[in-house]
């Protein structure tokens, strides 16, 4: 499964750095068939520790993490939407991923000058997703207009398309988000594939630097302002220092330890990036497990048994016969998979089966 997520920010924000720092914690391409050799897009782990414990219960040779795809997206400037700087394939190359990440600065450093000479989140979040709402009005205004003759017509599905895009267009308008209008089981898939930039989910990257001075900490009204717009967006967000991941690539786990400690950082918070932008595209893993490999499998939430059986081989969808099912922690405290059939802890199931994170499961096809 091919899924990613696009790296934004405006220049000196630390976007490049983010996505070295995540590159850090790549995996191997030729474990993923979805994969695309390109240097920038990265195919990163999801930390996962119950993948590690199920490896070490089954001595599997072999560990294969779920994985997601991270897109360094050439830097913003104002203007994008009017084809400034690259904005132009800027805009393109948004329009090609599942999610944005944003990132916004919130550290003052006088060596690392930004783009509008002060520190201000919510003005750099508003010169962002102003161009992403700019290019979005550009979109659903064209389509509008080509929709015309199809609703003076009669065509009820250019009527649906027409009514939901000129919602979006009034929202757009007034700055707001396509993210923000709701539409139907009718409509939604028409919107959908309109692949709008605003309509897509966004995770706020909070970059902040280890032992400067940091908003977060400072706890300012630009700190305050931030955490109000977060709270009245009902934005995800999660705080993170790309710059110190980038200094321990070369230390050992001690090292680590000894040098965050020093500096009073608790973690790079990258892990956590992973972790939410994971859960932000509706994701979920559920494992198989054996002597030759233990393996994190990428599905969406609510799948059934069949359909994320495709994520190991597309044919398990149609030869599907049944799935043995049971808990990873269920498996792990049986002591083997013997202990745990004798307990009956290991299910049977059907086509109808609906998967959930951290299944075991055993195909038979």
């Amino acid at each position: 499964m091919s899924l990613s997520i696009g790296i934004v920010g405006l220049p000196n924000v630390g976007k490049s750095t983010l996505f070295n720092a995540l590159t850090k914690k790549s995996v191997l391409v030729a474990n993923y068939p979805f994969a695309t050799i390109d240097p920038s897009v990265g195919v990163v782990a999801v930390p996962d520790e119950r993948l590690h414990k199920l490896a070490t219960f089954s001595k599997s040779a072999k560990t294969v993490p779920a994985a997601v795809e991270f897109v360094d997206i050439a830097g913003l400037v104002k203007g994008a939407a009017e084809g400034q700087g690259l904005g132009n394939k800027f805009l393109a190359n948004i329009r090609e991923t599942d999610a944005i990440a944003e990132v916004v600065r919130i550290f003052e450093d006088t060596d690392i000058i930004h783009v509008d000479g002060t520190i201000d989140p919510i003005k750099d979040i508003g010169v962002i997703n102003l161009e992403l709402v700019l290019a979005d009005l550009e979109t659903v205004s064209k389509r509008l207009t080509n929709l015309g003759k199809e609703v003076k017509a009669g065509k009820k599905e250019a009527k649906i398309e027409a009514g939901v895009l000129e919602r979006v267009k009034i929202a757009l308008e007034a700055g707001k988000l396509a993210s923000s209008v709701t539409a139907d089981e009718f409509e939604a898939p028409l919107l959908r594939q309109m692949q709008l930039l605003t309509a897509k989910n966004i995770l706020y990257v909070l970059n902040k630097k280890a032992g400067g001075i940091n908003l977060d900490e400072l706890k300012d009204a630009r700190w305050e302002a931030l955490m109000a717009f977060m709270k009245e967006q009902g934005a995800s967000w999660v705080v993170v220092d790309a710059g110190f991941e980038q200094e321990l690539k070369d230390l050992t786990d001690a090292e680590k330890s000894e040098m965050r400690e020093g500096l009073g950082a608790k973690d790079d918070g990258v892990n956590d990036l992973i972790r939410a932008s994971y859960d932000m595209l509706g994701l979920i893993t559920y494992f198989t497990t054996g002597e030759d490999e233990t393996r994190g499998w990428t599905i969406h939430k609510g799948w059934t048994a069949p359909l994320a059986g495709t994520a190991i081989h597309t044919d398990f969808k149609d030869k599907f016969v049944r799935a043995e099912v049971i808990e990873w922690d269920k498996l792990l405290a049986a002591g083997s998979y013997a202990a745990a059939r004798e307990k009956g802890l290991v299910r049977t199931e059907g086509k109808e089966y609906v998967v959930k994170d951290g299944d075991v499961i055993e195909f038979k096809v």
